[in-house]
């Protein structure tokens, strides 16, 4: 495990750049597990990754179908958008058979932290944190980036 990246991110766009910088080095086989408070801004982070993958959208946040699936428009992988807020624990994760698609699409797990780490020896987690008031859109947020394994040695690449 590498050292923690963290980062300030004072507004949703940031929130969804560092998604969309996130999305540009991402590659099959990836898995990302996000934690946070409700409204955070995981889903706002899935929608700027989706887009640095060129995924197929729209990107809502899957809580009650628990996963979608956002086809590549330009030839890459698959995004599997996961959300395990309404799961009972790791059991009901593995009945979603998220292994059967983990090595060639990248898959992202919101509330997944003690649920989907299993799922990868490898894999990047980010928690995101909101801080001050809301505001509109202009809540300030903090994202805590840590890897698990070698492919995220160096968290560096994700800086602006």
């Amino acid at each position: 495990m590498s050292e923690p990246l963290r980062l300030d991110l004072p507004t949703s766009e940031d929130t969804r750049a560092l998604g969309a910088r996130l999305g540009a080095v991402l590659r099959a086989g990836d898995l990302v597990v996000l934690t946070g408070d409700l409204g955070a801004g995981k889903t706002t982070l899935t929608q700027g990754l989706a887009e640095g993958l060129g995924v197929r959208g729209p990107i809502t946040s899957p809580t009650f179908v628990i996963a979608r699936v956002h086809p590549s428009l330009v030839g890459g992988p698959a995004l599997v958008h996961v959300d395990a807020y309404r799961l009972g624990g790791e059991a009901e994760l593995d009945d979603l058979d998220l292994d059967t698609s983990l090595e060639e699409s990248v898959t992202v797990v919101e509330w997944g932290h003690g649920l989907a780490e299993h799922l990868a020896e490898e894999l990047l987690e980010l928690e995101l944190q909101r801080s001050g008031t809301e505001d509109g859109d202009q809540q300030s947020r903090t994202a805590t980036l840590r890897s698990v394994g070698d492919r995220w040695e160096d968290l560096r690449v994700l800086l602006p």
